[in-house]
């Protein structure tokens, strides 16, 4: 399986490149890989319909799984080959409301990585730079025994 001998890094590029398929949550929340980096990865993602609340407004659920997707990415990029991780912390602020139908660019940074923890933040922004969620995650990194 590829997973056991990819880097985090190389497995987030081969998704970029098709390679490798998207996590089946991008499915559910509409979110593709655009570029990865050491550290950095860039989704695009979309609400639609689906993701209401019951006024009819984007639901929080959406902020949060693409928030939790994005940042954990951005910590698998600095991981070995097999090695996994988990979200234990996840700290959304959901500044503005989502319009639906709208191309939301989804980006995170790490801002440290060590052998047991992994610490990053993300933005949601629309096309034009505009605000609209910032978080910030810390993942516990599974090295085996």
């Amino acid at each position: 399986m590829l997973t056991e001998t990819l880097s985090g890094l190389e497995l987030m590029q081969a998704m970029v490149t098709g390679d490798f398929p998207h996590p089946s949550m991008a499915d559910v929340v509409p979110m593709k890989i655009i570029s990865a980096e050491y550290g950095h990865v860039v989704f695009e993602a979309m609400a639609d319909e689906r993701h209401l609340n019951p006024l009819g407004g984007v639901h929080g659920g959406f902020f949060a799984t693409v928030m939790d997707l994005v940042t954990g990415c951005a910590v698998h990029t600095t991981l070995e080959p097999n090695i996994g991780y988990g979200t234990i912390d996840l700290h959304v602020k959901m500044l503005r409301a989502i319009p639906k139908n709208t191309l939301l660019i989804a980006e995170s940074r790490v801002i440290q990585s060590g052998y047991s923890l992994g610490i990053s933040e993300g933005s949601l922004k629309d096309e034009k730079g505009n605000l609209y969620a910032h978080a910030t995650a810390t993942c516990m990194i599974y090295r085996g025994k």
